[in-house]
């Protein structure tokens, strides 16, 4: 039959993992940093995860799809209660360490050249961006990844944030920062969980919208403190 289903630009998704939340009939699902409609006889048509998107990715649109199957949808929401759920970013487990690293007697020198590091803080324009390697990374990654500060920071200016705890795209403030100094180049170190997916979409909308063509990275680190490229 043909119907009114949602339809997601997969191109503006930020993988913020909004919309999944707010789908209640489970149509939505995070796969590969991006949302996905799963299923279209999960989706009912009425648009509850349209005014969540923050990048306008979500649409309306006419096609052939399956009826809307309200039994599915009610067989699918017991087994999912019945199930332990969230957002993966979000679930507790316990990192087993079988060599804990020694206390050591004299702590590591701090490797942060400047100050504010919260991406919302931060000014648009600064002399340190002048000339600079610009490290984007999620707030979490100092914490996973033991050797953060001389493996990342040094040698950079450091900007942190996440759009999962901060609600925002921080795609406009990054472009601008970029459009007004003269950085030389870009790292963005992000956590494996879906809701990183902001974080690297914002500094790849920034880097296109900044007119500017740097050489540019992403690190993506594991919650157990690997890297995993």
């Amino acid at each position: 039959m043909k119907r009114k289903i949602i339809h997601i630009d997969e191109e503006k998704c930020s993988g913020c993992g909004a919309c999944a939340a707010a789908c209640h009939e489970g149509a939505i699902g995070m796969v590969g940093g991006k949302a996905k409609l799963l299923r279209d006889d999960y989706c009912d048509g009425l648009g509850d995860c349209l005014p969540e998107c923050p990048t306008g990715a979500i649409t309306f649109t006419e096609r052939e799809a399956a009826a809307y199957d309200a039994e599915a949808v009610r067989a699918h929401k017991a087994a999912k209660a019945a199930a332990p759920s969230g957002c993966p970013g979000m679930r507790a487990m316990r990192l087993e360490r079988r060599d804990e690293p020694a206390a050591s007697a004299a702590p590591s020198a701090s490797a942060l050249r400047q100050w504010p590091v919260q991406i919302k803080l931060a000014p648009v324009r600064a002399p340190y961006f002048d000339g600079a390697k610009l490290l984007i990374a999620a707030d979490c990654a100092a914490y996973a990844y033991g050797n953060f500060h001389p493996d990342f920071i040094r040698g950079r200016i450091t900007l942190i944030g996440c759009p999962k705890l901060d609600g925002v795209d921080y795609s406009e403030k990054l472009t601008e920062i970029l459009k007004n100094n003269d950085v030389r180049e870009v790292l963005v170190v992000r956590m494996e969980v879906p809701c990183c997916g902001g974080l690297e979409h914002a500094a790849v909308e920034a880097l296109k919208n900044s007119g500017k063509f740097l050489p540019w990275r992403v690190v993506t680190i594991a919650t157990d403190g690997t890297i995993l490229d």
